[in-house]
């Protein structure tokens, strides 16, 4: 880089902020993120995952489907494709509400980041642009800040279950997929471009696990990243866009120089120690560069492990965002409700070998469509707020107040 492209460079670094302030967003300021009348902002969140983006886990589905298109087909085998079509698109309307987010409020959480997959969001006038357009304006109403998180990319950039892709992360070797994701965000940008509760694109959930085999891709997530970004900055530049790094967002080796003035790093941490040597190379990136880092995913354990992970976090100035915030017959959540009647048949159904080449097997063993219809039901029956419990412990170990419905 050349004398004069540096001067610009630092001007712009510099100026940046301001522009930002004068516009009403959320946006970073150094290593740290800051409101619009410019107080430090500390995020304390959690994830609405299983919402947009169904994963096995959360249905007790172990040792059966695990991704969307998964536990879909599961569904279709199940109730029928009309039935089951119907059984989503009230799963959608229903897994998160505006009580949800007035809960969440009264306990003391100040964002939520949104999972999203990719086939909501592919036109102008696609259902998922309803779907969080509601929920913004409950946010709004809140002073909930949202961060829209693409956790299924076309392509996948996982390869597993949880980016909802075909066994491999196809988003490296394809020039289309790559073009289509940038289209997506380009899209979800232009539409919340000038909505400030909306602080940030986390722009690609978990890249590139830890697998041996797929670590060549490393080298490849800064690019894509770069181009997304660049799709985002040709409608949006109000919003904080946020970068995850490679092996589940937990390597920053990956990343070169900052190349966006309004950018954050993300980092996930699950099962880890809880002291501060877990995290001490973020916060040495953090340094390093003078850019804000957050912890997007964590959780998932004992209240315990809870507790002692918040309080490091907190001392070191790491906003956080714990995982998930519902699920079902748990206590590692926010909230949790039972399980359906008939749930425990329709997981042990789950765990046949699946595809048709089995078929005779698995109808012999399926509940009946009427049974199957009653889970399906009384699941969409579970769900509603009405039926959700707080777990005091766990939003105590968050060093949040519980507060009940």
């Amino acid at each position: 880089m050349n004398t004069i492209k540096r001067i610009f460079l630092c001007l712009f670094l510099l100026v940046a902020p301001l522009l930002f302030a004068q516009r009403g967003f959320v946006h970073t300021k150094g290593p740290d993120l800051v409101t619009a009348s410019g107080q430090t902002l500390m995020l304390r969140g959690t994830n609405l995952g299983n919402w947009l983006e169904p994963e096995g886990y959360m249905f007790h589905f172990d040792g059966g489907p695990q991704s969307t298109h998964e536990i879909e087909e599961l569904s279709y085998e199940l109730v029928g494709p009309e039935k089951a079509d119907a059984f989503w698109k009230q799963w959608r309307e229903s897994y998160i509400t505006e009580a949800d987010i007035d809960l969440l409020k009264k306990n003391g959480f100040n964002s939520v980041r949104v999972p999203l997959h990719w086939k909501f969001f592919d036109s102008d006038n696609a259902d998922g642009f309803r779907l969080l357009d509601r929920l913004i304006t409950w946010a709004r109403k809140d002073n909930i800040y949202v961060i829209l998180d693409l956790h299924c990319a076309p392509g996948g950039q996982t390869g597993t279950n949880i980016d909802d892709s075909w066994g491999y992360p196809w988003l490296y070797r394809s020039e289309e997929a790559q073009a289509h994701t940038a289209a997506i965000w380009r899209r979800i940008a232009a539409h919340y471009r000038n909505e400030p509760i909306v602080l940030g694109y986390d722009l690609l959930n978990e890249p590139i696990p830890h697998y041996p085999q797929l670590q060549q891709y490393n080298k490849d997530l800064e690019p894509v990243y770069r181009k997304l970004v660049a799709a985002v900055r040709s409608v949006d530049r109000n919003h904080v866009v946020i970068l995850g790094g490679a092996q589940w967002d937990s390597n920053f080796k990956v990343f070169g120089q900052p190349f966006d003035s309004n950018a954050m790093y993300t980092l996930h941490k699950y099962w880890s120690p809880t002291d501060v040597s877990v995290i001490q190379e973020y916060l040495d990136f953090r340094d390093k560069y003078h850019v804000p880092i957050w912890l997007g995913e964590s959780g998932e354990n004992k209240d315990e492990w809870i507790a002692a992970f918040t309080k490091t976090l907190e001392a070191n100035h790491v906003g956080w965002c714990f995982w998930p915030y519902k699920k079902m017959d748990a206590t590692s959540s926010v909230v949790t409700f039972d399980r359906p009647a008939h749930w425990d048949e329709i997981i042990t159904f789950a765990k046949m070998a699946p595809g048709t080449g089995n078929a005779e097997k698995r109808i012999a063993a399926r509940p009946s469509p009427e049974v199957a219809q009653e889970a399906f039901d009384d699941l969409l029956k579970k769900i509603q707020f009405a039926n959700s419990r707080v777990n005091a412990g766990y939003v105590q170990a968050l060093g949040l107040t519980p507060v009940s419905h």
